[in-house]
């Protein structure tokens, strides 16, 4: 990694038009519509009065393959996701046009046998210039250890309580949840390509990071604020451990102080977790309904 090229790196502007359809694709990615006669479930899959998922925000004006320009010299191919976060400023359309903004905002070195963690943040806007969500990514670059320093980290995601979660809820996946998910913009032949799969270690492929996100921001949903997805205007996840489609996510959900909500998820079949350290914050249902959020700064 050449540390001054990337410090200087800018992104070109990103625009992305997205529609009704867009919208429903995303949601049925997510495993909602499994029950086709549920109310909430339809609010997300079905036209008549449309809602999107708030975790949408994560997949629109994607910024392409940077990690892969020449004059980065970034280790691409020893990259993993390893957390994600978003703050919704206003709930977002089902339908129109958004304008993202790209910047590296940091690269943490932790040596040259450990990698490095590079942190990179999208400011997402409508056509009007409204913000609507700001959505922040952290990558490990396990071959980038010991090239230098900059910027700043995101604070650090903190463990949950030792204690027995408030709600549990299980989600099974499809087999084919991933190329289904996949049609909402990442392509990457890992989640799809059997033989791409096992050249980089696993059996079979494996299900998108963000698609697990997703999920486990529908179970937080169905659990915390069913049919009312503008309250929730914060989630944040560490990936830990990748999901095979076809397996069973169990989300478990611990209720704390001042609307603030902590979480994991697992999968059953191995009992492994792969999502930790997970926090969530939802906007008082007051609030919430008068269409008066505020604006994060």
């Amino acid at each position: 990694m050449d540390i001054d090229v990337l410090r200087r790196f800018r992104f070109d502007e990103t625009r992305q038009g997205y529609s009704n359809k867009d919208t429903i694709l995303y949601a049925l990615g997510l495993g909602f519509g499994s029950d086709p006669l549920s109310r909430d479930e339809l609010r997300f899959t079905y036209e008549e009065d449309l809602r999107a998922v708030p975790a949408m925000v994560n997949i629109l004006a994607h910024p392409g393959l940077w990690v892969q320009r020449p004059e980065l010299r970034l280790g691409w191919q020893k990259l993993l996701h390893a957390e994600q976060r978003f703050d919704i400023l206003r709930p977002l359309p089902p339908a129109g046009e958004v304008i993202a903004k790209y910047r590296v905002t940091g690269v943490v070195d932790r040596g040259a046998a450990k990698g490095a963690l590079l942190y990179l943040r999208k400011d997402l806007r409508d056509a009007d210039g409204q913000p609507v969500a700001r959505v922040s990514s952290t990558y490990m670059l396990r071959g980038d250890g010991g090239c230098g320093m900059f910027g700043a980290p995101e604070p650090e995601l903190a463990p949950l309580p030792e204690r027995a979660a408030d709600h549990v809820l299980r989600q099974p996946t499809l087999p084919q949840q991933a190329l289904l998910y996949r049609l909402s913009g990442d392509m990457n032949p890992l989640h799809a390509s059997p033989e791409l799969a096992r050249q980089a270690g696993f059996d079979r492929p494996i299900l998108h990071g963000l698609c697990t996100m997703g999920i486990a921001c529908r179970a937080l949903m169905a659990a915390l604020c069913p049919g009312a997805p503008e309250r929730l205007r914060h989630l944040s996840v560490r990936f830990s451990r990748p999901v095979y489609p076809g397996e069973t996510i169990q989300t478990e959900i611990f209720a704390l102080d001042a609307g603030e909500i902590r979480f994991r998820s697992r999968v059953v079949e191995r009992d492994v977790v792969v999502l930790d350290r997970g926090r969530a914050e939802l906007l008082p249902a007051v609030l919430a309904a008068s269409n008066e959020m505020e604006v994060l700064r």
